[in-house]
């Protein structure tokens, strides 16, 4: 998915959870919804180009400071777990 489209879609959740009142638990509220709803690949998409934009900003693409802040500060609950190997691919690696 492109980088453009993924950080419109995290600002406009971000736009969302920003009006609560309390700002740990909007922080909380879009890595919840990030974690949730969108799947692992998007997620390590975000978190990679965290990664290489700290500031989150790359051209014209501007995640908004809030969506950065709860990424940070949730990274590793929405960090995607590596697949377990299937049963069919351990077999086949122990020969």
């Amino acid at each position: 998915m492109n980088i453009g489209q993924l950080v419109r879609m995290a600002n406009q959740i971000g736009a969302f959870f920003v009006t609560m009142p309390d700002q740990d638990k909007a922080l909380e509220g879009i890595a919840e919804h990030l974690r949730k709803f969108w799947e692992p690949r998007m997620r390590r998409e975000l978190l990679a180009f965290l990664d290489q934009h700290p500031d989150g900003r790359s051209g014209d693409v501007v995640l908004d400071p809030v969506v950065c802040k709860a990424v940070d500060s949730h990274r590793i609950a929405l960090t995607p777990m590596k697949p377990a190997p299937s049963a069919t691919t351990a077999a086949s690696s122990d020969q």
